[in-house]
Formats: structure tokens, sequence, C-alpha cells
């Protein structure tokens, strides 16, 4: 099992590039600046039940849970927000105490204490859900509370990034009289003590959220509440946006939707987009269970025959770039090793690897994707995948599409040989692109004991307070990770909200983990 996940150290903390523009006033609340607000997402919950998602649920999360340590927007570390304080007690990062705020209450009026954080935390290994977070806190042996408002974590193992995973919404705060020690809650109400309340939710459709009167926490909120909307197809969104249906935008645009919302005639409608420097990250995923894609020279072969940047200019335009790295650009231990190991693609190179290992072409392989989570271009990606697989003579690849929840499942239970996966950051920490993929339990279901970076890189570099001291052992990590082939990057997109120009705050809206916090849109108010 692997300690910890997610982390990612952002060196300049999602820095973002705003394309807005026009003569407004800002409003800080109040007057037209409190109104009402509509997002359109491609990214709906798989659940409500923090205990039970490790996935793009956070985004509802964010907003209507809290949690002890939280990243307000250009934090690259995190800061308090149900927590008053929070800090190692001892020289080895095994011990860590929060210091509550007082009179936090949750949305059904009940205490956020002590207890209430120990429960929160304790349910998540409880009840151990197959998609859940509980790989997050593999350091964590104990939660202790001397009193009221003082929590103590001991951790089995150093670990300075602990810290980072309790600013995560896997770490979310909810009510032990409305969540079972045991057990996930049913059914579609939250209580949480976040920014905001559910007062309503409809699976794939809409949860409305109200501005919380009993918050106290970090968000200034700018809005009285938000309603996001879910959109299975990204092309209807976007229809929604400039037919005013709905404000701003986020998860799911395809390169062709990003270009046209930055084309002069979309300016002239009234829209405006955000580029956030890229986080996101896709992968091939490559299933031991399967007897081909076992054999480690099949994931070299497809390894030195993809051309990223065809696949990068084909089909996002610009809005991606090829990545040769698990840890991407921008994040400290950032190097190439797939490219130094393999280089340009290179069929005949492919074809030696195969041949010198008795691999009897052309290789007979399913390709998976969901159709319904990271927008409308994965269709065409795999697409152009297969295109370079096939036309290779070495592979004969089909490809099967599936909608998240059936897909999540699918990859969950080992199913696909070979699957796509997109990874955002569960808070800046390069750890958080190394310890998610390895382990018995990891992120992406299929099991990868790397001994080395288990039980010796990973470790080493979880006791160094200052995380750029760790760069050393991510770089061994990742050429473990290059000459294994377990996991291929593929490329290392930009982020884009897109939003009307009557709406602020969008350029502040994605925190550092690429998690957007609805409480910082509000409406413009005119000169």
């Amino acid at each position: 099992m692997f300690n910890r996940t997610r982390c990612l150290q952002i060196t300049a903390a999602l820095a973002s590039i705003s394309l807005l523009s026009g003569c407004s006033l800002f409003s800080d609340g109040g007057g037209d600046g409190a109104q009402r607000i509509v997002v359109g997402t491609t990214s709906a919950p798989t659940t409500l039940d923090p205990a039970a998602a490790w996935d793009g649920s956070w985004e509802l999360y964010r907003n209507v849970y809290q949690t002890l340590l939280a990243f307000p927007t250009g934090a690259t570390k995190p800061q308090p927000d149900a927590a008053q304080s929070c800090e190692f007690t001892d020289s080895g990062n095994e011990s860590y105490r929060c210091v509550l705020r007082k009179g936090l209450k949750f949305s059904d009026g009940e205490s956020l204490d002590a207890k209430a954080v120990k429960h929160s935390l304790d349910r998540i290994k409880a009840i151990n859900a197959q998609s859940g977070p509980k790989a997050l806190f593999g350091s964590l042996d104990k939660i202790e509370t001397p009193d009221a408002h003082t929590v103590v974590f001991h951790l089995n193992t150093p670990d300075a990034t602990f810290p980072f995973v309790l600013g995560s919404p896997a770490a979310s705060l909810v009510s032990p009289k409305q969540y079972p020690a045991d057990k996930l809650r049913e059914g579609d109400k939250v209580t949480g003590s976040g920014p905001y309340t559910l007062e309503s939710y409809k699976e794939g459709g809409e949860a409305v959220l109200n501005r919380s009167d009993t918050y106290n926490g970090f968000a200034d909120r700018r809005n009285e509440g938000v309603t996001i909307r879910y959109f299975a197809d990204s092309k209807k969104m976007i229809a929604a946006l400039k037919g005013k249906e709905i404000d701003a935008t986020y998860r799911g645009l395809s390169a062709e939707e990003v270009k046209d919302l930055q084309a002069p005639a979309s300016h002239d409608a009234g829209v405006r987009v955000v580029e956030n420097v890229g986080s996101e990250i896709r992968y091939l995923i490559f299933n031991p269970k399967d007897p081909q894609v076992a054999k480690a020279e099949v994931r070299q072969a497809i390894a030195q025959i993809i051309d990223r940047g065809t696949l990068v200019s084909q089909v996002y335009q610009g809005t991606a770039e090829p990545l040769y790295s698990m840890v991407p650009k921008g994040v400290v231990g950032h190097k190439t090793p797939f490219y130094d190991m393999y280089g340009q693609p290179d069929v005949s190179k492919a074809k030696k690897i195969l041949r010198e290992a008795g691999v009897p072409t052309p290789v007979d392989l399913t390709f998976w994707y969901t159709t319904d989570r990271y927008g409308a271009s994965t269709a065409d990606e795999f697409t152009e995948l297969k295109r370079q697989l096939d036309e290779s003579g070495l592979f004969r690849i089909t490809l099967r599409g599936q909608p998240w929840k059936s897909f999540q499942e699918g990859y969950k239970k080992g199913e696909y040989p070979v699957f796509g996966r997109g990874w955002f950051p569960d808070f800046p920490d390069p750890d958080n692109f190394i310890a998610p993929f390895v382990g018995k339990e990891n992120a992406v279901g299929t099991p990868y004991e790397a001994t080395e970076i288990l039980s010796v890189l990973l470790p080493k570099s979880r006791r160094e307070s200052d995380r750029s001291a760790g760069i050393h052992e991510f770089e061994k990590a990742q050429q473990i990770f290059a000459s294994d082939v377990r996991l291929l990057p593929l490329w290392q997109g930009k982020l884009y909200v897109a939003a009307r120009e009557d709406v602020g705050g969008a350029e502040r809206a994605l925190d550092p983990q690429t998690v957007m916090q609805v409480w910082e849109l509000y409406r413009k108010t005119s000169w």
C-alpha cells in the first residue's frame, strides 16, 4: 500500500493569465455583486460522501465541506481553515497537532469539535471504499483528541506532506450524526461546514448551493449562492454559456471549443476566457493482469511508437504540450526520462523490442477511455493513438468508451488491459505525481509493487520539510517509471475557465489543486 498521495510542487503556485478585459467596477459583495452565479461543468460528482471519492467530486466538496487546512488562491503551502493553527510537534515529522477555531458548526447545528474531526477521518479507513481516498492517509497511525479543540495526528512514518493531505478535499469534515462511522451515507444530502450549504441536488443535473450563515473559515464569498449545472456534452455547455443560461464553465472544454471562445466573435458575444498554467496530465495506464500488457516489452514498444507531438498538434491545437515525465513542467523534480530512454518515435526500434522478446505481431489490445469526463477531445485522442499504433503494423487496437461511473468501476476491478486517465493535483508537492500510482492499492486500480520507490525513495523524500530537498529521489523514481512503463505520460494541458464578461473572479477561481472555488465568482457592477 502506498503512503499518502497526490502531491505536486508547483513552483509558482498555478500562476494564472487573465484574458478578461473591459471597463467594470468589481464589487466586493452586496448590491449586484451578491447575486447568484451559475457554473457549468462536465465533472459531476460520483458520490456526495467524501469517504468514497478520490476524483472530480472534489469540485463540489471544496465548496460545501470544510477542511482543517486549505489552499487559498496563490498559496503554495496549506493555510488554516477550520483549524486556527497546525504544526508538527516533533523534529521527525511524525506528530502533527491542530487547534480548531472556536464556535465551528455543521449545517445541522451540531458542533464541529475535535471528536468530529477524528470521526471524519477515521471513517475513511474504516469504510475503505474502493474509489475512496484511504490511500492518501497511509502514513496516519492514530488520532487523539486531548480536548474539544485539539487534534493530534500520530504518523507511522515521517511524512512532511501530511499537512497537504489535510488541506485536500479528501479530509473533508462531516457531521458524526449524519455520517455513519462504518458505512457510507446514502441519499442526496450534505451536512458540512463549508462556505455553502447544499440546498438541493439532482444527479447528473445540478447542485444548488446557498451561502452558509454559520461558516467560519478563510473563504471570502463574493456571491450569495451558486448553481452548478452538470453537462455530459461540452457542446451543450458552450451553447448554454453563449445563450446566457450559465455564467461560467469549468472542466471539459475541447481544444476546438477553447479556440472558438478565444475568437473575436465570442468576445463580441460577451464571453471571455481565463487561461491557467496547466497541471492537468493525461496518461495511458497498463494493467499487468492482462497477459499481453504484462510483458514489459509490449509496454516499451508502445512507448517507442507513440508520437506525442503529432497527438498534441492534431487533437489539442496548442492547449497542451507533450509530456515525457511523471512530474510535469513547472514542478520541482521535473525531468524527461521517457524521452531520454525512448527518444523520437521509431517503429523499427519497437519492432526490434518485440522481436527479441519473442512477441508475435500484430499485438491485439483494447484501449478504454471515458466518454464524459475530460471533454469531447478524448475520443479524438484515442482515435489518434489507435491510428499511430495500427499504422506501425505491430499493434491492432480496438477502442471502447464508457461513461465515467461505469468506466471507473471497470478499471477499479481490473477489467481493462489499457485505459486512459487524467490527473489533477491533490495538493502542491512533486510526491503527488509518484506516490498515487505505486503500491498494492493505488489511484488507478492497477497494483504496482515498485519496491525501491515504496521502501526507499518516497520514505526518504518525506523526511524533508524542505520539499525541494527530495529532488534526487523524485528523479530516480521517474527513471524507474520510464523503464517499467506501467504508466505512459502523454501530455500536460492548460486549464480554462470561460465566463461571461459581466462575471468577475474567474482568474482567481482555481486553487493550487485545480479545484474551483466558486466563492470567487461575482457579478460585476457597471460604471
